[in-house]
């Protein structure tokens, strides 16, 4: 009998250890890293989605903040974890299409190193002044530039973000010399702003319309090919220079060789969370649209975005210091 036991044992653990082995994903909480300190547009955005799609993966969704450097070093961190499904990072223009240009040695490439999930949003900003400013829109703006150069300086929430885009861009089209002022995210660009530190910025519409709203900054114009709905008495600064547009955007993406299985799981849910009603209210209401596209889709998003904003970096000589 005990031989015969000894035989049966392995057949009769079989059971209890394949689940062990197989578990279903997630078994446990998913970090999302967000690649910007507290209080920023891609901190609003992270934390109105960690919840819903904590909701359908019945495993929390831990929102972590790790900035600096325009959002590659969170970027990096994400792109170096596991790649297990249970870190993800919620990448911007600025880590994910603009950072290898401004820095060839950056210790990671995007598309070898990361899986896209989904873009996320698309997101219009403004640009702002100090109420100090003498000028009422982006004519006067650039003839305040031209005639003091270089006296005028812009926020932006670091290098190679969409702020310090939109920014170099105006001053390559206009020919104008605004002095840039990098901060390590949106919500300390703003505080330098609404304090009168700096005398413009291009901030997000995710955290400025409050700040237009209450006066304590002056909206000049968005940077999207057309007007905001959010505000739509606001012009484009393409109404003064045509073809100017610099739109944000936001995406969701996991390590590479993360499974398959883990990335389908992790795009059904975040799809979800873009489009519950509520969030979709609180995200158009403050000037973002959800996108939530396929994977493939953001991939090839994020190649065509690499590629356009390259050939600005270069144009106009953009640096990482």
């Amino acid at each position: 009998m005990n031989k015969h036991m000894a035989l049966l044992l392995p057949l009769l653990l079989l059971p209890t250890a394949l689940p062990v082995g197989a578990q279903a994903y997630p078994a446990k909480p998913v970090r999302l890293i967000v690649p910007f300190p507290p209080g920023g547009p891609t901190d609003v955005v992270s934390r109105l989605m960690a919840p819903k799609m904590a909701e359908g993966l019945g495993q929390q969704v831990v929102v972590e903040n790790r900035g600096g450097a325009g959002g590659a070093i969170g970027t990096e961190h994400v792109a170096k974890s596991a790649p297990d499904g249970y870190t993800i990072v919620m990448g911007t223009i600025g880590g994910l299409a603009v950072a290898r240009s401004l820095n060839p040695k950056l210790g990671y490439d995007t598309l070898r190193d990361l899986a896209p999930i989904t873009q996320s949003v698309s997101v219009t900003s403004i640009l702002v002044t100090h109420p100090s400013v003498p000028a009422k829109n982006v004519k006067e703006l650039l003839a305040l530039a031209k005639k003091g150069s270089g006296k005028l300086n812009y926020a932006s929430s670091g290098n190679g973000t969409i702020t310090h885009l939109a920014g170099e861009l105006l001053k390559l089209m206009a020919k104008v010399d605004i002095a840039h002022v990098p901060y390590k995210g949106g919500a300390p660009a703003l505080v330098a702003l609404v304090s009168g530190e700096v005398d413009m910025s291009y901030e997000n519409s995710l955290i400025i319309t409050p700040h237009i709203k209450s006066g304590k900054v002056k909206g000049l114009a968005v940077t999207s090919a057309k007007r905001s709905a959010l505000m739509p008495e606001l012009p484009t600064i393409a109404e003064t220079l045509p073809g100017y547009s610099a739109s944000g955007w936001y995406g969701l993406l996991a390590p590479a060789a993360t499974p398959k299985p883990a990335i389908a799981r992790l795009h059904s849910e975040a799809v979800k969370a873009l489009r519950a009603p509520d969030v979709v209210e609180k995200l158009t209401g403050q000037g973002a649209e959800p996108v939530a596209s396929t994977p493939e889709e953001f991939t090839a998003f994020i190649r065509s975005e690499t590629s356009k904003w390259a050939n600005l970096v270069k144009a106009a000589n953009m640096r990482t210091d």
